[in-house]
């Protein structure tokens, strides 16, 4: 009997702190709706990391699945039973699949969502790439890019601590990783495809570097949006992929797993991001 078909209530949600800004919820919901899932339902929970572990042990058999966003993406990982090997890859996990024997299978699904908001826009090789930022959606980026870049991807950071973590990610990842202070991050955008993970206005100082032909530009943040950074190029005529995307697309997958429909909602979840940001 198909997830559709279920009489049984099944419970999913995303934990987190802060979370009230989550979009998860509409996401899901929207999904639950478009394919008539009419006996699901999906929330939000205010959980810090030490809340964590009475939290989950509170979980009944009515749960499916949890969404994990900071800080508890490596908290969760000592309270599973199993994590996949991407999960493992950069020690963070953002998708708990509760199993009907009471087992708990944390995976990534970041790195997938990555990759398919990129090949939904036609990137599927490129020869280098640059990411700007050091922080964890930046290990994330560099799992994406060792799936497709094939030669050296270039991390522009403040720190040489940071240098260090992404070099570090980059051996473990099996990535060519070159390190550049971010005051030379304008030249990034000689990449074929840039990967901005900072956090909101990091980057607008460096609109006036955005060449005439600019390549592919993955922004990662979704609110506000457009970003300067992401408008300047989209101007110039370059391809931009938003923090939306990858929203919807790592959404995607954590549905298919909660529920094992193989029916995508992607447009669903999609306009229903779009409605609640405002994007018309």
């Amino acid at each position: 009997m198909s997830s559709a078909e279920a009489t049984e209530a099944r419970r999913a949600a995303v934990l987190g702190s802060p979370i009230a800004h989550s979009l998860s919820p509409v996401l899901h919901r929207a999904a639950y709706a478009e394919l008539g899932l009419t006996d699901w339902s999906y929330d939000r929970f205010e959980v810090n990391e030490a809340e964590l572990p009475g939290f989950v042990e509170g979980l009944d058999g009515s749960w499916a699945g949890l969404s994990l966003t900071m800080p508890l993406k490596r908290a969760i990982i000592p309270l599973l039973d199993e994590i996949s090997d991407t999960a493992a890859s950069v020690e963070a996990v953002n998708t708990v699949v509760l199993t009907e024997d009471g087992r708990r299978k944390g995976d990534n699904t970041d790195i997938p969502g990555m990759v398919a908001a990129l090949r939904e826009r036609g990137l599927e090789k490129v020869e280098y790439a640059a990411v700007l930022g050091a922080g964890a959606t930046a290990s994330s980026a560099l799992a994406a890019l060792s799936t497709m870049c094939s030669g050296p991807v270039t991390a522009y950071v403040r720190t040489h601590a940071r240098a260090d973590e992404m070099r570090g990610w980059g051996e473990r990842l099996g990535v060519e990783v070159h390190t550049a202070d971010w005051a030379e991050a304008g030249h990034a955008f000689d990449a074929p495809l840039v990967i901005a993970t900072t956090p909101a206005g990091a980057t607008d100082a460096l609109v006036p570097y955005v060449p005439d032909r600019p390549g592919t530009l993955f922004d990662v943040l979704y609110d506000p949006w457009p970003t300067s950074l992401a408008a300047a190029w989209a101007e110039q005529g370059g391809t931009v992929v938003g923090g939306l995307d990858l929203l919807v697309h790592q959404a995607v997958f954590q549905f298919a797993q909660f529920t094992g429909e193989s029916r995508s909602p992607l447009a669903a979840m999609r306009e229903a991001g779009r409605a609640a940001l405002g994007l018309g």
